[in-house]
């Protein structure tokens, strides 16, 4: 298939050039994955068109400046998950991509004037648990036991890491011919072989400490393995972020392993900062979608798949109208907008669209990004520095000295009403990121939990309420870090339905649907469906509803470009082969 290429335009004249041109391959939404799609689907000799709804791309990885000088990352906030794959392969370090790190990775304050900080230095980390238990200083980085489980999430994450990176070996609902079966099948058999092999490797004993992992709740695992309630729940703030269960909820164990399979410069588990905002992120990723030829529109809403009278893709009729035309899209909003609302009616199975219909989509999360006039100063923590200190650079948790604390959060939200004492994520960009803010003033992020979508003491869409609940949120700063509330100069509130209205994610759910056992790998989104295909022949699925699931990963972007890819190239296959067979029996006429 010859390369074909389209020089990036405005968005008058990209909008035109849509007009009556047939594309190899469209892409509904300009996130990440979408643009991730895009531009393996360009390099692949695609003619390819990203249509995003909104005026700029990146979907919930975009950079806005909401106060006049401070730009902010409005949804995601920190990198870690991208795949190594995406990174080398589309050469974003060249598109823009620069990497922050956060060392140390995490800060803990307490009420009683007291601490935790974790560094990646096993030195300094030792000292800093020994300060609450010089057992747990001890038995965290030996790792020897099912509860020391730190070393044994990087075994884990070694093992289900290569996961990441291809799609579930899923049977192919649309392969007829005897060779693509059989083709199929050892996939298949290698996949599972590789499982096998990955297994052996853990040994029984890792094994069955990677099942407890991933079935008990976070809160036993802890217990079992460490004594200081402060640590404990520093480590349980992965395994329930964006999530709605609480610490003790079984099953989320997965989540806490999503969140710490990632890795920066090859250092696992190690999380960054993004210069210029995570919309540097789809920034990098679109530049190289443009490079290899794809064409990025926005302002360009899709309000409906259309299809021919066989019931195959056909193309997207927007908005304002207008049809644009391609055998092949591929979907990056969530299963439920791509299902229940851009696919014409009685065109799916009912069992299909049960699924997608009745998946957990609720969410628990509201994002409050924070412009402030001065670096923020915990009384628990005054280090002598000119200006910030390590406290400042990494996550700081905020409400979070026990997993006790963050249970009584969630099921203040179980109850209906947002939680009293809101569980907190603080970053501070700004003190790594200087071009985020003007000088002297920060940019701060606020990742609350617990907030219902649906209140039922009052409304989101009422202003006093929203605000009410940012002022809980800063009064609460303010207890450990005094003066807060008054260095606010402003502030952006996203709740769950401000999520799903902004950015297009279902019930205000940052992952397009939740991370557990039953919604995950052959699971996700629907079982039967993991493999990116959908049950309309040539829509596939391209975003964080779709296996590995949610994060700023690019994983299911690229697997489903390489599935779009395999099938194009099956389909050309199969035309010449049907146009050698005409030849020839034309020739013996």
């Amino acid at each position: 298939m010859w390369r074909r290429t389209f020089a990036t335009a405005g968005d008058g004249a990209s909008s035109r050039a849509l007009k009556g041109k047939r594309w190899d391959a469209l892409v509904i939404g300009g996130g990440h994955n979408g643009l991730a799609a895009a531009a393996y689907l360009a390099r692949g000799g695609l003619s390819v068109a990203v249509l995003e709804r909104r005026h700029v791309v990146g979907g919930a990885a975009v950079t806005e400046e909401l106060v006049p000088g401070f730009k902010f990352s409005r949804c995601s906030y920190v990198q870690s998950l991208l795949r190594p794959a995406v990174i080398k392969e589309l050469e974003l370090g060249r598109h823009g991509l620069k990497l922050l790190p956060m060392n140390p990775p995490s800060f803990t304050p307490c009420l009683d004037g007291r601490y935790l900080m974790l560094w990646q230095d096993e030195e300094l980390t030792h000292a800093e648990i020994s300060k609450f238990s010089k057992r747990d200083a001890d038995a965290y980085p030996r790792f020897e036991t099912p509860a020391q489980y730190e070393n044994q999430l990087e075994n884990f994450c070694k093992s289900v890491d290569p996961l990441f990176d291809s799609p579930p070996p899923e049977t192919s609902q649309e392969i007829s011919s005897f060779s693509d079966r059989i083709r199929d099948k050892s996939r298949s058999s290698v996949f599972w072989a590789c499982c096998l092999r990955r297994g052996l490797d853990l040994g029984q004993n890792d094994m069955v400490n990677f099942m407890e992992l991933l079935l008990s709740p976070p809160s036993k695992v802890l217990n079992k393995g460490f004594e200081t309630d402060i640590l404990k729940a520093t480590l349980a703030t992965n395994a329930v972020i964006g999530s709605t269960g609480s610490v003790h909820t079984p099953g989320s164990g997965y989540v806490l392993l999503h969140h710490v399979m990632g890795q920066t410069d090859g250092a696992l588990g190690i999380w960054s900062y993004v210069e210029g905002g995570m919309g540097s992120v789809s920034s990098a990723i679109g530049n190289a979608a443009r490079e290899a030829g794809a064409q990025i529109i926005t302002n360009a809403e899709v309000s409906r798949l259309t299809l021919d009278e066989y019931g195959r893709a056909k193309g997207v009729l927007l908005a304002d109208g207008s049809e644009v035309h391609s055998s092949v899209v591929l979907s990056n909003a969530t299963p439920y907008r791509t299902f229940m609302e851009l696919v014409p009616e009685d065109v799916l199975p009912d069992e299909f669209l049960q699924s997608v219909k009745n998946a957990d989509y609720t969410s628990g999360t509201t994002k409050i990004n924070v412009a402030v006039d001065r670096l923020p100063s915990f009384q628990s923590c005054k280090l002598s520095y000119p200006h910030a200190g390590p406290q400042h650079r990494g996550s700081i948790f905020i409400s979070s000295e026990s997993m006790e604390e963050i249970g009584s959060a969630c099921q203040d939200a179980v109850n209906g009403v947002p939680s009293r004492r809101p569980s907190v994520e603080m970053t501070i960009p700004s003190v790594l990121d200087k071009t985020i803010a003007p000088p002297g003033k920060h940019v701060v992020n606020l990742f609350t939990q617990y907030t219902p979508y649906k209140p039922s003491d009052g409304s989101w869409m009422d202003p006093v309420y929203r605000k009410s609940y940012a002022d809980r949120c800063f009064s609460l700063i303010d207890e450990y870090c005094p003066g807060f509330s008054p260095s606010v100069v402003g502030y952006d509130v996203l709740t769950p339905p401000d999520l799903e209205r902004e950015i297009g994610l279902t019930g205000g759910n940052i992952f397009h649907g939740a991370m557990g056992l039953d919604s995950l790998f052959l699971m996700r989104p629907v079982k039967g469906w993991s493999n990116y295909r959908t049950p309309v022949q040539g829509l596939y699925l391209c975003g964080s509803g779709a296996h590995p699931g949610g994060g700023v990963t690019g994983a299911p972007g690229r697997n489903a470009a390489r599935i779009v890819l395999q099938n194009v190239k099956r389909s050309s296959s199969l035309c010449y082969f049907l146009v050698g067979v005409v030849k020839s029996f034309c020739d013996i006429q």
